[in-house]
């Protein structure tokens, strides 16, 4: 029997009332027009289920999270690797965010499945020797490229990176899309979901 409050409910009241608040909160500050540093700047609710539906099938899962931000994405994310044993690993460098980020996902009784690391994630994720199964990029746009480069080492064959806002910051990020879908060890493609997500296959390692 898995260890978790409710084995018939896969999200479960928990979860479910923090992802509600998150929200309320997120169209909160949007309505009153926060400036975007100061906004949760959280993915959308469909991207969120897109999420979770994409990790919840697979078995002990092990999802990499670069820019946490208050934590909706990763009470998503590990909602769902907690279905099948899996775990989630998410950066964040915003002191601010870092605390809401611990408040929402142990409100949301997912904190044995998810772990924060603080920091600046180009300094800190180059130490971290875990092999990945999906990356989930959502950090600033300009600095794309390199946490891919910094990731896609970390990824076997087989394994996802599913990049968001390639749509909503097209000219920005429609460099990102199209090197991806570029790359033979790729197999990539743009969903128009939300604010647009690139989801890249790894096919194979890359060529040194």
């Amino acid at each position: 029997m898995r260890d978790f409050p409710d084995k018939h409910l896969v999200l479960d009241d928990r979860v479910r009332e923090v992802l509600r608040r998150l929200e309320h909160e997120d169209a909160d500050e949007r309505a009153r027009g926060l400036p975007a540093e100061q906004r949760s700047r959280q993915v959308a609710r469909t991207t969120g289920q897109f999420l979770f539906a994409l990790v919840a099938p697979q078995t002990g899962c092990e999802v990499l999270e670069i820019g946490g931000s208050r934590g909706y994405s990763s009470v998503w994310l590990a909602a769902g690797v907690r279905h099948l044993g899996g775990r989630l690993l998410s950066f964040e460098h915003d002191p601010t965010k870092i605390e809401a980020w611990h408040r929402n996902v142990s409100a949301a009784g997912l904190a044995d499945w998810a772990q924060l690391v603080e920091g600046d994630a180009r300094e800190t994720l180059p130490g971290i020797d875990d092999v990945f199964d999906v990356c989930f990029l959502d950090a600033e746009k300009g600095d794309y490229e390199l946490y891919f480069g910094l990731a896609r080492g970390k990824l076997e064959p087989g394994g996802v990176v599913v990049a968001d806002n390639v749509l909503s910051h097209a000219e920005t990020l429609g460099a990102y899309s199209s090197s991806r879908q570029a790359d033979p060890s790729l197999e990539s493609v743009t969903v128009p979901l939300d604010r647009g997500l690139e989801l890249s296959v790894v096919l194979r390692q890359p060529l040194q």
